[in-house]
């Protein structure tokens, strides 16, 4: 293919981006570009299942992002870890599979994103999972590139607790919480096969590589797109201190996620008008919505010390972490090959709500953050019940800071600006509280880590959920699709309101965010519009 000019260039190696890269490739007609700010993943870390909490504080994996003092959260600014590296955040999350729920996407039609319903994107998920264990039960097994694994049986005995507790505290346990209309608690299903990380990656750009029509350029940083007339024809990019142009025949496709999309929209002069002009960027397109829009799963986390062996036991020290490392070298199993979600779904927080909205993690291990940002276990035994409201309303927003594209952008939460929002942090509490408090939890309890959580009343709750609650790192709707430029950014198709020859492909186009992890969403959706894009291109 020519050195400088192909028919697509996406920008991003991710969880969407590799999809693309695979998907337009396939059929031999198309040269791809594959351009990828961060480097190679063939890292022991990245690849052993455990290792998300090594990699949660690397900056040579990822963009380190940090947000502004947020108000809604007591003022504190948020750590908010992205992927830089091949793979992207798929590279460095916790490999928990979670379609959403149904109505997620029933609300993205309502949107203005027609043609992305619960049955449309059912079809895709169907065709690119391989499916192991219980979820093959009742479901399409299509035997697609993503591997949808069941390790419910490596996983520590003590996680079978939390189900019991399930059941006393009135939820339902189920075998696949990604099933239609699957609600209650379960084993989580990762993104794991024969032990190790199956990341996008892995699924999708590692076959396509093979392919003569793709080349992927790592270390590249986009510095603006290229223009002729209205229509993008290419880009500009840094690698190891040189700048290189590059034209696109069809499209350019944006892929760099809910923070790096907006970014290089605005570094090109698309977005609001007022904050280019206030950023000396020479306006292209006056986009309103562009950064805006800005939504994010929050969590809160209690920790409980227990009088029963967890994982603490074996990783809390150092002979039981050299035990574990040499099982996974001979077996590939063990407490390495589990990622660190263990048990959880989807609940209702009372009876006078109509669909679940907590999301609850559920893990037999308890941890601090050290100064440092790393995870360091407790030595003794311990565990932890988190809850994430699935469905917030508040939105907030992604703003670059300056024309120069190595100045990380302004992000703007707004969290838990709505009484809506408010209402459901308090929510939260009382949903571990109950779980905590079951008879089988009790049992095995020693004390909760902050020794006031059983007496917190209702403003008690709020106040701890603003002083502590924290990220689930699901960042999206900063580019969301939608009817007209008014309320989105692009079109149904990902098209760019108003700019021919570039789509935006990735978490930041879904126009609310799922009641789930959102890389099985994002996947998802990269491979739809894989599908539309082809269309378009005949």
């Amino acid at each position: 293919m020519p050195e400088d000019d192909y028919d697509f260039i996406l920008v991003g190696a991710g969880s969407a981006g590799c999809v693309l890269a695979d998907r337009l490739t396939r059929n031999g007609r198309f040269s791809v570009l594959l351009l990828e700010a961060g480097g190679s993943d063939a890292r022991f870390w990245i690849k052993i299942p455990i290792g998300y909490a090594i990699n949660y504080a690397n900056p040579a994996l990822n963009w380190g992002y940090h947000t502004e003092a947020d108000e809604g959260l007591s003022g504190r600014s948020s750590y908010w870890p992205r992927g830089r590296v091949i793979g992207g955040s798929s590279s460095i999350n916790a490999m928990a599979y979670v379609r959403g729920q149904a109505r997620d996407f029933e609300d993205w039609v309502a949107a203005g994103a027609d043609g992305w319903g619960w049955p449309a994107v059912q079809r895709i998920y169907d065709a690119m999972e391989t499916p192991s264990g219980h979820e093959a039960a009742g479901r399409a097994t299509a035997g697609g590139p993503v591997w949808v694994q069941d390790l419910s049986d490596q996983m520590h005995p003590f996680s079978a607790r939390f189900l019991t507790a399930a059941r006393q505290a009135g939820f339902d346990v189920m075998d696949d919480m990604n099933r239609e209309g699957g609600e209650g608690l379960g084993y989580y299903r990762s993104n794991v096969r024969r032990g190790r990380r199956w990341s996008a990656a892995d699924a999708f750009l590692r076959p396509a590589m093979k392919r003569s029509t793709l080349r992927v350029i790592t270390h590249a940083h986009v510095s603006r797109l290229e223009f002729n007339g209205p229509k993008v024809v290419g880009l500009s990019f840094e690698q190891h201190g040189r700048s290189r142009r590059v034209t696109a025949r069809r499209e350019v496709i944006l892929s760099a996620g809910a923070i790096n999309s907006p970014q290089i929209l605005q570094l090109s002069g698309i977005g609001p008008a007022r904050l280019l002009k206030s950023r000396g960027i020479p306006l292209r397109h006056d986009l309103p919505q562009v950064g805006q829009g800005l939504q994010d799963h929050l969590a809160i986390t209690h920790q409980f010390t227990a009088n029963r062996e967890t994982l603490n036991n074996i990783l809390g020290n150092r002979l039981g972490r050299l035990r574990a490392g040499l099982r996974y070298v001979l077996t590939r199993r063990g407490p390495l090959s589990v990622p660190v979600n263990q048990v959880g779904g989807f609940v209702r927080s009372g009876p006078d709500v109509a669909a679940p909205d907590l999301q609850l993690f559920c893990n037999p291990a308890s941890y601090r953050i050290t100064s440092e940002g790393g995870i360091e276990m407790d030595r003794n035994g311990g565990y932890l019940i988190s809850a994430q409201v699935c469905r917030p309303s508040s939105r907030g927003s992604v703003c670059i800071r300056s024309p120069d594209h190595r100045d990380a952008p302004a992000i703007r939460p707004n969290s838990l600006a709505t009484e809506q929002d408010r209402k459901a942090a308090i929510r939260a509490g009382r949903v571990i509280r109950a779980l905590a408090q079951t008879p089988e939890m009790k049992s095995v309890t020693r004390a909760p880590k902050r020794a006031s959580f059983a007496a917190m009343d209702d403003a008690a709750l709020l106040q701890d959920f603003r002083d502590r609650a924290a990220t689930v790192y699901h960042p999206s709707c900063t580019c969301r699709m939608g009817n007209d430029a008014g309320d989105s950014v692009v079109n149904a198709r990902l098209q760019v309101h108003g700019v021919p020859g570039l789509r935006v492909v990735d978490a930041s186009a879904f126009p609310n965010i799922t009641s789930g992890n959102t890389n099985a969403p994002t996947m998802m959706l990269a491979m739809r519009a894989a599908e539309m894009i082809l269309q378009d291109a005949g």
